[in-house]
């Protein structure tokens, strides 16, 4: 059987880009049981939850829920347990010092199988507040008008 290759994308958080300001992204490997891979490789998983904290010089995630395998026996996962992730430790010592700031947050962003490893997409994220929030969805309205203008006018509706 041949290596399976690129990206194969499981779940995605898009919620996160609407409640966060995203200042740094990273790619961790997770460490998972078997029916957990099953799981995922079935396109079951959720991060809307999520988050990471880094402990004792450690990365876990938290909160990301992974549904039992509907096959699986006794040796089933439990589907919100605390996940260990594989960082470098110099990426580890960055994102702990970012954090330890006033505001920061790790939010995973996507989570995806490359060349047939579980992967997890975290930003270093900082909260929207509900001004934010409002002023980005008027920004994304005016721009999606300009362009319905410009294109009624490059057609000769206008």
């Amino acid at each position: 059987m041949p290596k399976e290759q690129g990206r194969k994308l499981v779940a995605q958080n898009r919620k996160a880009r609407y409640d966060y300001h995203i200042d740094d992204t990273v790619e961790a490997g997770l460490v998972l049981v078997g029916t957990e891979v099953k799981s995922l490789r079935a396109g079951r998983a959720t991060l809307v939850d999520g988050f990471a904290e880094i402990t004792n010089g450690e990365a876990f995630l938290h909160g990301v829920h992974i549904p039992e395998y509907t096959q699986g026996t006794w040796t089933n996962h439990e589907p919100r347990r605390v996940r260990k992730m594989l960082l470098n430790r110099h990426e580890i010592d960055k994102l702990e010092s970012r954090v330890n700031e006033r505001g920061y947050t790790l939010i995973p962003i996507s989570l995806y199988f490359k060349d047939g490893r579980a992967k997890v997409e975290l930003a270093l994220a900082r909260g929207k507040k509900t001004y934010d929030k409002r002023h980005a969805l008027a920004a994304k309205q005016a721009n999606r008008e300009k362009q319905q203008a410009l294109g009624r006018q490059l057609k000769g509706m206008d």
